[in-house]
């Protein structure tokens, strides 16, 4: 049979909003797998979970009914205002989203930053989920649904608005169609690979006998060419070495023994879907996300990480991750920003201004591709807030 085409997909929306629970109904899966998280009820890590969609006759499904026709990936953005950062991190890695807006509670602040967020990493195919329908009355669902269109703008004006309760399972076979109507993202498999990393981990359980331990992992995505198990690989910028008082990057060059797409283990990685690499690298190197941020290729094939990155801005004319509307100033000089490049989350300095072109300073090196976006935040009133994006000239 031929490999089903697959899609990652972002689920984005304010905290509460019910990304989760529809997540649930989207895969038969809790994306939430950390101890915090189950706790509180929220998400905050990023969230993974894998379904195939089914067509039988006019009837989407999960349940295996009737044929295959698409692979999802779905990543699972926090909604919390604290971790936008992370919400960057997950608009990197996706080819479309849905955005979920609560009926009942409408657009709130962090459904404006979302939105923002897919915007500043030119993600352009989005669905809006309409959630929570079963809370309000018809007058009521109206209402928002005109709420909704006037604040998609002329940009997503476009995107369809699903009406769903989550909770009780409503409307959840078209939410399955319209993304099985998505547009397969193109992708380059013949061009040096690119692998984002996402996060990193050790998958050994406590008292695994030295035989039988298995070597760090990446996970994350495929963004243009192949890997295969076997493929040396060079890690960039690579791990954290101190010399002195002074920390510096260093690249790792390993092996691939092992590559997952979703749960399944395969020979070879083409682009689509959320997927891992095990290495032949100490499991120690992966714990705690170390890696994560960093960029995977063939050795010598990635170019040498930059303490400086030259940006093309556009700043959004207010910020909205607020209870109430704040104009967003201009940049300033030595004025201190967060930038989100490719998965990694880097501090910067303004060193110099020439109109709407920016020149920081790292205090992490970066891997730098010219036109990619960049997200650009601000901290304001004691947390990062999206101001605008920057393409790298």
């Amino acid at each position: 049979m031929e490999e089903l085409k697959t899609i990652n997909v972002g689920i984005f929306g304010h905290i509460d909003h019910g990304k989760t629970t529809l997540l649930k109904q989207l895969t038969g899966k809790w994306a939430d797998t950390h101890s915090e998280e189950l706790k509180r009820g929220i998400t905050i890590k990023l969230g993974y979970a894998d379904t195939t969609i089914y067509k039988d006759g006019e009837n989407y499904n999960i349940e295996k009914k009737g044929a295959p026709i698409r692979h999802v990936s779905f990543i699972d953005a926090p909604g919390h205002e604290m971790l936008m950062a992370t919400t960057l991190s997950g608009a990197t890695l996706i080819d479309a989203a849905l955005l979920v807006i609560a009926a009942n509670e409408g657009i709130k602040p962090q459904t404006h930053e979302h939105l923002m967020a897919l915007q500043a990493k030119k993600v352009s195919k989005i669905i809006i989920i309409q959630n929570k329908i079963d809370l309000v009355d018809k007058e009521q669902a109206k209402k928002n649904y005109k709420e909704i269109k006037n604040f998609l703008g002329k940009q997503y004006s476009e995107a369809e608005i699903i009406p769903v309760s989550a909770q009780q399972g409503v409307n959840i076979d078209q939410v399955l169609k319209a993304i099985a109507a998505l547009p397969s993202p193109k992708s380059n498999i013949d061009s040096e690979p690119i692998f984002l990393v996402a996060r990193s981990f050790d998958i050994n359980k406590p008292g695994t006998i030295p035989g039988k331990l298995n070597g760090a992992v990446l996970g994350g995505a495929l963004k243009q060419g192949k890997l295969k198990v076997g493929d040396e690989i060079e890690i960039k910028p690579g791990r954290t070495v101190i010399e002195g008082t002074e920390k510096k990057y260093r690249p790792v060059k390993t092996k691939i023994l092992n590559l997952f797409r979703g749960s399944k283990k395969v020979q070879e990685l083409t682009p689509g879907g959320s997927m891992s690499i095990e290495t032949e690298l100490d499991m120690s190197l992966g714990k705690r996300d170390l890696l994560a941020g960093n960029l995977v290729s063939h050795p010598d094939k990635l170019p040498d990480p930059s303490s400086q990155v030259n940006l093309k801005c556009t700043l959004f004319q207010n910020l909205f991750g607020t209870s109430s509307q704040i104009k967003v100033e201009g940049i300033e000089l030595k004025e201190i920003l967060m930038l989100s490049i490719n998965t990694s989350i880097t501090g910067g300095t303004v060193a110099s201004l020439d109109k709407n072109e920016v020149t920081i300073s790292l205090k992490v090196p970066a891997l730098l591709f010219k036109g990619e976006n960049v997200g650009i935040a601000r901290k304001i009133q004691g947390h990062w807030r999206l101001i605008g994006f920057g393409e790298i000239i």
